[in-house]
């Protein structure tokens, strides 16, 4: 799975992105920073017969990573290799790995 998370009550998917990254990376990013990517809606990773709206959003991030909040572990794989993996989540299988594999995500 990637960092992300629910928006809190009145919160938009951009603010939601911003504090999820913070909460779960210590990144702070400002909404410049963040490039939207579209939004995809499929099967949940843990959660059997429920469904996700996600809102796609990447950043350019130079610096050393720690997982914070939930995060056990980061790992860090070319998408290509990554998608021989049996456990990952279906966003990242169906929409995010192919997008960066094709170079359609920046």
């Amino acid at each position: 799975m990637q960092p992300g998370g629910k928006p809190e009550f009145g919160e938009s998917p951009l603010q939601t992105v911003i504090r999820e990254i913070h909460e779960e990376l210590g990144i702070e990013f400002s909404p410049e920073e963040l490039k939207f990517n579209g939004e995809w809606i499929g099967p949940a990773a843990n959660e059997d017969e429920t469904s996700i709206h996600a809102s796609l959003f990447t950043a350019h991030f130079n610096g050393t990573l720690e997982p914070l909040a939930e995060l056990e572990e980061l790992l860090w794989i070319a998408p290509a290799d990554a998608l021989e993996r049996e456990d990952l989540a279906p966003l990242l299988r169906e929409r995010v790995l192919p997008q960066l594999i094709e170079g359609t995500v920046s």
